[in-house]
């Protein structure tokens, strides 16, 4: 592969992780072997966030210079920062991109140019012209962000249309919606569902495998909160608890008002764990992602309080953050609080500590948040996320490892057949914002209530796709076990770690009496946090098979419900868990089988 990195620098990519310095990963050189195999005038390639697609693509643009199939290079990258980023990265290889071109002629000593899709929105015949002119290779950084608006997705195809080569990059599960993106070739499955179809694909799961990047550590906080509704209702729930939608909404930024104790006790964990991160690692640094400028100035107000240390707060993508999160990025100083910009493509390597503080709840969205903690700079590190117990977000965290398509169909079938309805609104408030950079509101105005009070609950850990850990109060010996996890370690050091932590912790419970117990004493496996309507359609399936039952043994309802109840434990069918509905689904199957 000397070919394809000509004047690549002996140390790029600079930051590569343990073992990979000095010349390119293993996928990024059968990614370039693919190209140079067909050397398509377009290339989709979709590599989970850290794994180094920034280095993937210049080095394919300089093999591009180097042979002449192009004279110039475009980078369409998603945000101000970014192109910045992109046209630095590039000059460390001998690539010269302008970040501040507006228009007219590009400087004789610059390569091509660094714009955002919101630049090549306003103008782009512009780009059309430049692309006429001379044989171009675009970059599209993150092409998803093509698809935010239709007025972006027709400016790039008017833009770039006649691009000699278009390469199209992506970190994260496309979108949940199905606008379509540009210059990406969808096929049509057996279903009849049209679904975007990448010419070489790394994800998270290969990338953990291969040491590339980090595992992720997600530490879930439950905990009691109470709200008023506009109507003027008190309501009152627990955090993983089944709730409507509405409610699950509105308890989750009870949880995340900065006035109760939820936050305060969550920060304060994080903060002890960016601590022993740092025994390992002493730059590491942590970042919490807020939903709004005045959430943001209160989380750092509070992290003063506990650190004794100001944080930098990034509020808006301007040059003014651009600077702060580059002095950030340079110094070794604890936390960073942004709102939503930093949340995708922005390099921070040395973020390590996560608290997922924004009530944005897409997949997308999500993964991109993640995506700043698992960059990996030497071996064993790990990363820490914090999140708060909402069903949708441990849903996430479960399927790290798992790659996704853009659907550009829905399923013919209507209903829950329909797998994109709920995070369409989602998805389009979340880009509404993400366009707004001055948007202090969010969508605190859909849902109008009043936070009351809150509190918080160590609740479980997630990690490659198992739970452990019963949940414990904030500063206790218990939540330690779990926040004093060494900072550097192997995925299978870390899985067996936790084995033995939640081992303790239910040896340790086993030895109180039983009026001590204020919390669920059951380890998270046999916790299952469920959504609403998963409960109600375990409730359903009960309801069921006690109704066949009833045909085969000739007793009435309310008869087998009552020794259901008495064999099993818990309260009426309306007030049991999930675990104990899904206990009494498998003893009337026990019942049933028996009987034939």
């Amino acid at each position: 592969m000397s070919t394809t990195s000509h004047h690549l620098s002996p140390a790029f990519p600079g930051r590569a992780p343990w073992g990979t310095a000095g010349k390119l990963r293993a996928w990024q050189e059968a990614a370039m072997d693919r190209y140079l195999q067909s050397q398509p005038r377009d290339f989709l390639a979709v590599a989970t966030p850290g794994a180094g697609k920034t280095t993937f693509a210049l080095t394919l643009a300089s093999w591009l210079l180097h042979h002449h199939v192009v004279q110039q290079i475009t980078v369409v990258a998603p945000t101000e920062h970014l192109k910045t980023q992109w046209a630095e990265a590039a000059a460390r290889i001998g690539i010269r991109l302008d970040p501040e071109y507006s228009a007219g002629p590009v400087g004789r000593n610059y390569h091509g140019v660094a714009v955002t899709y919101a630049g090549v929105g306003v103008r782009p015949m512009l780009h059309r012209n430049r692309c006429e002119q001379r044989k171009t290779l675009v970059i599209l950084d993150e092409i998803h962000h093509a698809g935010d608006s239709r007025s972006w997705g027709e400016a790039c195809l008017e833009a770039f249309e006649p691009a000699t080569r278009r390469l199209a990059l992506t970190g994260t599960p496309f979108r949940s919606d199905t606008n379509p993106i540009p210059f990406v070739v969808y096929e049509e499955g057996d279903d009849g569902i049209r679904r975007s179809s990448a010419d070489y694909t790394y994800g998270y799961g290969n990338a953990l495998g291969d040491g590339v990047v980090r595992p992720v550590i997600f530490l879930s906080y439950s905990g009691n909160m109470r709200w008023r509704t506009k109507a003027g209702d008190e309501i009152a729930a627990r955090l993983g608890e089944p709730m409507t939608k509405d409610a699950t909404a509105q308890a989750w930024r009870t949880a995340l008002d900065p006035r109760g104790d939820w936050m305060p006790n969550v920060l304060a964990a994080a903060d002890r764990r960016l601590t022993e991160i740092r025994r390992g690692i002493p730059d590491a640094g942590g970042l919490v992602i807020a939903a709004d400028q005045d959430s943001a100035r209160a989380y750092a107000k509070l992290l003063k309080e506990i650190t004794g240390h100001r944080a930098t707060v990034v509020l808006s993508d301007d040059a003014g953050s651009s600077k702060r999160i580059e002095e950030f990025t340079a110094s070794q100083d604890r936390w960073m609080v942004a709102v939503r910009m930093v949340s995708e493509g922005v390099d921070v390597p040395r973020l390590a500590v996560g608290v997922y503080a924004t009530t944005i709840s897409t997949p997308l969205f999500f993964a991109q948040a993640v995506g700043r903690f698992v960059r990996s700079r030497r071996r064993g590190e790990t990363a820490s996320v914090f999140l708060p117990t909402i069903p949708a977000l441990l849903g996430f965290a479960h399927e790290m490892e798992v790659e996704r398509d853009h659907v550009l169909d829905k399923p013919k079938r209507e209903g829950e057949e329909d797998p994109y309805a709920e995070s369409e609104k989602e998805l389009a408030e979340a880009n509404r914002q993400g366009d707004e950079a001055d948007a202090d509101t969010g969508d605190q105005d859909e849902l109008p209530f009043e936070a009351l009070e809150s509190d918080a609950v160590f609740d479980r850990v997630v990690y490659e796709g198992a739970e452990f850990g019963m949940q414990a109060h904030p500063g206790s010996e218990e939540e330690q076990d779990y926040l004093g996890i060494p900072g550097l370690l192997e995925p299978d050091q870390v899985q067996l770690l936790l084995q033995k932590r939640q081992a303790r912790q239910i040896a340790h419970s086993r030895k109180k009496p039983a009026d001590e117990a204020d919390l669920l004493e059951l380890p998270a496996d046999r916790r299952p946090v469920v959504t609403h309507r998963e409960l109600m359609e375990l409730r359903k399936e009960l309801n069921s098979l006690v109704g066949a039952y009833v045909h085969q043994s000739g007793k009435p309802h309310g008869v087998i419900h009552t020794e259901l109840r008495r064999v099993c434990g818990g309260p009426p069918s309306a007030e049991a868990t999930p675990g104990q509905i899904r206990q009494r689904i498998a003893k009337v199957r026990e019942w049933a089988t028996r009987m034939k």
